[in-house]
């Protein structure tokens, strides 16, 4: 159990640690996620090989979880736009603003009642955004896309649900990763027409940190998340996920000292957030349910 737990907070740590290696990367927002899925993709479908693990699966499911992974592409790519735009700090705390939008987008499309609780919760992250806004305006422009990555991340939990019922997470992780990377690559064109690159191929560094960002946070990280499924409840290991923006934004302070920079309006706001996380991880806490995390 003791292992487990390790294993758990490590891939936690691991998906904290992609804001920070999305300023350390160099490449604009589009090439980097398109470099990582291009790493990522093939490691894992080389690893399913080696497991033998099950590939089948419905056409009609492939597509949606083809596009399913074409929203999670659009949404890494605003979250490092966000970030390069802004910093790390400001990038994963407009990613917490995934509650307010999954409050509204969940009842939406799976056609259920808006829950207030879960509404005023997102409202409150919203609230300590506003508070960044008004203080530190110069991050105006990394908040509003990071808010858009925020409502792009809302969607993907959601329209995964019913497809997970269906798919082992697995199987899903590894279509999806491949279709995002399909999507992305059709995109690129047009991306870089917009946002031109001084550089379509990544420096010596860059590769270090994409390799690291592409194996250790998103191949590691998954499996680390799986194999403590073995020992311990999902719904534990979806509600740790809860810390990933937390540790994210303390390995900013200690890395790039991004404290220094941060007026009494980042503050403000950063605690509105926390207290939002807080209330709602004691709320799932007493239901005992949560959502599941997006790596």
């Amino acid at each position: 159990m003791k292992k487990a737990f390790i294993q758990l907070h490590a891939a936690v740590l691991l998906a904290g640690l992609t804001g920070v290696l999305g300023r350390l990367i160099s490449l604009n927002a589009g090439l980097l996620v398109w470099y990582r899925l291009l790493l990522t993709a093939p490691s894992l479908w080389l690893l399913a090989l080696l497991r033998k693990q099950s590939l089948r699966i419905d056409r009609r499911d492939l597509w949606r979880i083809f596009g399913i992974g074409g929203i999670a592409a659009l949404h890494w790519v605003s979250f490092y736009a966000s970030i390069k735009y802004s910093n790390v700090s400001v990038g994963l705390l407009c990613f917490s603003a995934i509650g307010f939008f999954t409050a509204l987008v969940e009842p939406l499309l799976l056609r259920r009642r808006v829950d207030k609780v879960e509404l005023m919760l997102g409202l409150l992250v919203i609230v300590g955004i506003f508070f960044i806004f008004q203080v530190d305006p110069h991050y105006k422009t990394g908040i509003l896309v990071g808010l858009v990555s925020a409502l792009l991340g809302s969607l993907f939990p959601v329209l995964n649900k019913r497809v997970l019922e269906r798919v082992p997470a697995e199987t899903v992780t590894l279509y999806e990763l491949t279709g995002g990377f399909g999507f992305l690559t059709l995109l690129m064109p047009l991306y870089l027409y917009l946002f031109p690159a001084p550089s379509l191929v990544p420096t010596l560094p860059d590769w270090g940190w994409l390799l690291v960002l592409s194996w250790a946070c998103t191949v590691l990280a998954f499996n680390l998340s799986m194999a403590a499924l073995h020992k311990i409840t999902a719904f534990t290991v979806n509600l740790s996920y809860n810390l990933e923006p937390v540790y994210g934004i303390l390995l900013a302070f200690l890395l790039f000292r991004e404290d220094k920079y941060m007026g009494g309006g980042f503050y403000i706001g950063f605690s509105l957030i926390l207290l939002s996380i807080v209330l709602q991880t004691l709320r799932l806490l007493r239901r005992g349910q949560a959502a599941r995390p997006l790596i």
